[in-house]
């Protein structure tokens, strides 16, 4: 009987409590109080193994149930166990009989008579998905794929990749689809109203995250990412996490020194930080008001401006986009943040594949073009209106701006530019559009 090693045990009981709480991977992480017990090799399979198990939930039931009797019903906590062993065996590349050894473990952990069963199964999975995939890698390389080897290369509903194929083409669909299950990039941004682009780097080196100075202004890649959550530097706002493309997305929005801003769409307010970044970096801060349905995350924005040192510069307004109170006026630039399926940042976000429906987006480009439609009449005359998801499939992006340009309300509008901006190897794509009022 094999061992079975800590990090996949600490793996098996987060995805358990994931599962039970319906808890969004991320945070269950940051909070994990069983991988402070692990070294740093073992935290970092674990985490690698949740996220993974995460973003790829419904292609392993897949494989999972193609190999059981029919009829055959797994215990939950037996199906946790076969999705981790599951995603090391095909998508990991662990070695088979390591795969196999510790996948019957951590069902013998939960189920011990299900052990017999998880054999079976893994066995198979080794001995026929394992191929299978290998050769849908080969042809998406090749250039030479369809929807369904970039559904099985990036552990994707088939309905999905055939909307991204036709969206993004082979060949950027085919980084997409390779990048799905890769680890978020570690980059940060430097909040400039807090701290110089060298005092956050020394904060960061002295709490060993080992930064090195990005392709953007103030961005900054971290070799040692998990040390960031200890340093109190995030909290504090003297860094952003956010990858390369919300970062450039912000300095094409091109906010002047003092120029009225109006941001529809605030979140937790890190679009808000990243404009400010930019204005700061041309001069000095714009002037934003920012609007946030939810009470919620406008409360939480506005703490993070009073920590960034952002607060008198910025108004944060909780309302609703498609109906902006009428007093706000009018603004130099107006930044919408649309919500979007987030199709271009799963691996940052893994829960989103298989929790989007296929109507999901068509129902969001509606809501989309109505955003956009207020948010254009707030603009004033000789401003901008940018337009931005994080979205890779055109009905929400490209569709979205020609339609409202062929629409009365966008009858004064030009576009500027438009297209999708990503980041390094694929993992972080955003749309924007900037369009002017002549």
């Amino acid at each position: 009987m094999a061992r079975l090693s800590p990090a996949r045990r600490a793996a098996l009981a987060l995805l358990g409590e994931r599962r039970r709480r319906d808890a969004r991977a991320r945070d269950l992480l940051r909070g994990a109080g069983a991988l402070d017990k692990l070294d740093e090799r073992d935290r970092g399979l674990a985490t690698r193994l949740v996220l993974g198990v995460t973003a790829a939930e419904g292609a392993l039931d897949a494989l999972v149930d193609a190999r059981l009797r029919r009829g055959a019903h797994l215990e939950p906590r037996v199906r946790d166990a076969l999705r981790l062993a599951t995603f090391e065996l095909v998508y990991l590349g662990t070695r088979s009989d390591v795969a196999v050894s510790q996948g019957v473990e951590l069902v013998r952990s939960v189920a011990p008579r299900a052990a017999g069963l998880a054999n079976a199964v893994l066995r198979r999975v080794a001995e026929q998905d394992v191929a299978a995939v290998t050769a849908a890698r080969e042809r998406v390389a090749a250039g030479a794929c369809d929807t369904s080897d970039l559904a099985l290369v990036g552990a994707l509903p088939e309905w999905l990749a055939e909307r991204a194929l036709a969206s993004l083409g082979a060949g950027r669909a085919a980084a997409w689809a390779r990048s799905a299950l890769e680890p978020a990039a570690p980059w940060v941004a430097v909040s400039r109203a807090c701290r110089t682009e060298d005092e956050a780097l020394a904060l960061l080196a002295d709490a060993g995250c080992e930064p090195e100075v990005g392709p953007l202004p103030g961005s900054v890649r971290l070799g040692a990412p998990s040390r960031l959550a200890s340093s109190g530097l995030v909290e504090r706002v003297v860094v952003i996490p956010c990858d390369l493309a919300a970062q450039e997305v912000a300095l094409l929005a091109s906010p002047a020194p003092g120029e009225r801003v109006l941001e529809v769409g605030q979140g937790r307010g890190t679009k808000t930080l990243l404009l400010e970044n930019a204005a700061i970096a041309a001069g000095g801060p714009c002037e934003i008001t920012a609007v946030e349905v939810s009470p919620r995350k406008s409360a939480l924005a506005r703490r993070r401006m009073e920590a960034a040192g952002v607060a008198e510069h910025v108004r944060c307004v909780c309302a609703d986009g498609r109906a902006l109170p009428e007093d706000l006026g009018t603004f130099d630039l107006v930044f919408l943040d649309a919500p979007c399926t987030g199709t271009g940042t799963l691996s940052r976000h893994p829960e989103i594949a298989w929790s989007l429906a296929p109507s999901a987006p068509a129902e969001l480009a509606a809501l989309q073009a109505h955003l956009l439609a207020s948010a254009a009449a707030r603009v004033a005359a000789g401003g901008r209106l940018a337009y931005a998801t994080c979205s890779v499939l055109s009905e929400e992006n490209e569709a979205i701006v020609d339609a409202f340009l062929a629409s009365p309300a966008g009858a004064g509008f030009e576009l500027v530019r438009a297209g999708l901006t990503e980041a390094p190897g694929g993992s972080d794509t955003h749309f924007h559009a900037l369009l002017a009022r002549v």
